[in-house]
Parts: C-alpha cells; structure tokens; sequence
C-alpha cells in the first residue's frame, strides 16, 4: 500500500484523455458476448463455484439495516454453507459506516474483511470536508475497506483533476484501509469514459476498482468489466503494481459468476484469481452459489427455502 508522501507526489501525476487509449464499442460487446458461451468442466465447476464464494462482499445497504441484520449477515459470510467448512469464509461484509462496529465485532478474529461505503453513497453529493470526514469515522469504527463513490457530474464537466484530487485524499483519509474506488459506470454513459476514469483512479491510488453502487438502473456488465480489467494490465505493466477488480450490482446467478472468473483469468491470469485482488459485489448472489454447490454433491437442485436470505 503507498506510503501518504506516495500519495502527495502522485497527486502532479493526473492522467490526461490522451493517456487514456480509445475503446472498440463493438470490439468490446463482441469479446464480451463470446464469454457468455464458454463452459466450465464439471471436474472444475465445484471449485470455480467454492472460489467464488470466497470472493464475495457480502452486503446490505438498506434503510432498514438492523444490528440483528447485520450481524446474521456477517454469520453467513463467516459459514456460508453451515456442515460444510470447504466452502467460504467470504472475503468480506460490507456495509453502511454506522453498521461497521457491529460488523467489526461479529467477524471479530476471522479472515473475513469489513467494508464500509463512504462519501456520501450512492451519490456523492457532498462537499469533499464531509465526505472525508465519514471515511475517518468508518475507518475509526473498524473498517478494514472503504468503498468511495466518485463525483459523476464533475467527471461528465470534464473536472478531471477535481476527481483525481479526491480520490488521493480518499486515499490518505484512509490509512491502512484499502481504498475501492467505485465508478457508477451505468452514468459514465461510454466505455471510453470507464477506462479514463480508471486510469484516473488507478494513478490516484486505489487498491480496487468497481464498478457500480447498485443503486442505478444499469450495474455490473462483462462488457464494462472487460473495459476495466486491460487498464488493470496496463498499469501493472507501468508501474508494477498490482490493482483490483469489483464488479458490483446486477451479478445474481452462479453461471454469470463463473463467466467473469474466465474472463478475470484470461485477461489478466491466474494472479487475480483470489479474492485479494478480485471481488464480488452482491447481496442475492450468495444464495445461488450455494444452491449450485449443493446441486453439484447432490445432483438436484435444493429450494432456496433452505437458505436464510442476509
């Protein structure tokens, strides 16, 4: 993780659009689609599905969030698959700043991560003082990850060095934290756009890219992703230093699940295929991975009934 000094230097190091190379639309859609067909053997499926699990970011983020459900929550991600300790723990929870103590303190001794959203999610309308002041707080409260949502508008008025400037200060605000840096690529309205904006990310100081809140009509897609993971590359090819990735929102059913793995392996290779380095970002994908574990020992399907719903 880059030291603060790293941090100020880096901030006379904003990436221009002529950095940024420009995206084949169609290119991009056509690649993505071929990943649709491919297939996993079945001697690989039950560990491609356990991995999967292991790269969750378990979440809520709703109003209605209780301590009663984050902390059942937090007990599926630690025993995903209750009698079966092959499968998980997730990689992470992730939750409102508020939520983070409990969170904290129901993971408490395990490897399983607390990510807290910040900066005025899903928006991020509001002044950057405030902004950074919720990083501290979830920070102080025990997050281990912050997951920031960068100024849409300013990016679409072409604010670059304004969407640079925070993130970096993002960064800084977190400490030991690990920064992910959400886009809400669904308002980025163009894939040239997704890749300048992680390259701007990138050069900032995230730890991780992501690509949306799920609080927008259009989310995670394999074509944005595949937009995303070759500025990854490209940049470990700069600078050496590896980034991740979090597609987020929208990823519901174990066979898409799979899908991004092959694509995550291909693009970059078998480095990004721990959840280290690769996430998922969903609150309705657990279940399904599990009920296709489940299917691949038991040869049936079980009713999603046998599974609690956090």
């Amino acid at each position: 993780m880059p030291q603060l000094s790293h941090v100020k230097v880096d901030l006379l190091s904003c990436p221009t659009r002529r950095d940024s190379p420009l995206i084949d639309q169609v290119g991009v859609e056509e690649r993505a689609a071929r990943f649709c067909t491919r297939s996993i053997k079945k001697e690989t499926k039950m560990s491609a599905l356990k991995l999967a699990v292991s790269m969750l970011d378990v979440t809520t983020l709703e109003g209605a969030d209780t301590v009663g459900k984050v902390s059942q929550m937090c007990q599926k991600a630690l025993n995903p698959l209750p009698g079966d300790p092959s499968v998980g723990p997730a990689a992470a929870v992730c939750v409102y700043p508020r939520m983070v103590k409990t969170a904290a303190r129901s993971v408490a001794g395990s490897v399983v991560k607390v990510a807290a959203v910040a900066t005025q999610f899903p928006s991020g309308q509001m002044r950057l003082k405030e902004r950074l002041a919720e990083v501290r707080y979830a920070v102080g409260e025990g997050a281990d990850e912050i997951d920031m949502v960068i100024s849409r508008g300013q990016f679409l008025q072409g604010e670059y060095r304004a969407i640079y400037d925070e993130i970096a200060s993002c960064k800084e605000a977190c400490g030991k934290a690990h920064l992910k840096v959400i886009l809400e690529t669904g308002e980025l309205t163009t894939y040239d756009n997704v890749r300048f904006a992680s390259d701007i990310a990138m050069a900032a100081g995230a730890d991780f890219i992501k690509t949306s809140t799920g609080k927008v009509p259009i989310a995670a897609t394999l074509p944005v992703t595949l937009v995303m993971l070759p500025a990854i590359e490209d940049f470990y090819e700069a600078t050496g230093r590896m980034v991740g990735m979090k597609p987020a929102g929208g990823i519901s059913n174990a066979k898409l699940a799979l899908q991004y793995l092959v694509m995550v392996k291909e693009v970059l290779g078998p480095k990004w295929l721990t959840n280290e380095w690769f996430r998922f970002g969903a609150s309705s994908l657990t279940n399904d991975l599990l009920m296709q574990i489940r299917k691949q020992e038991t040869g049936r399907y079980q009713s999603g009934d046998y599974f609690t719903k956090d």
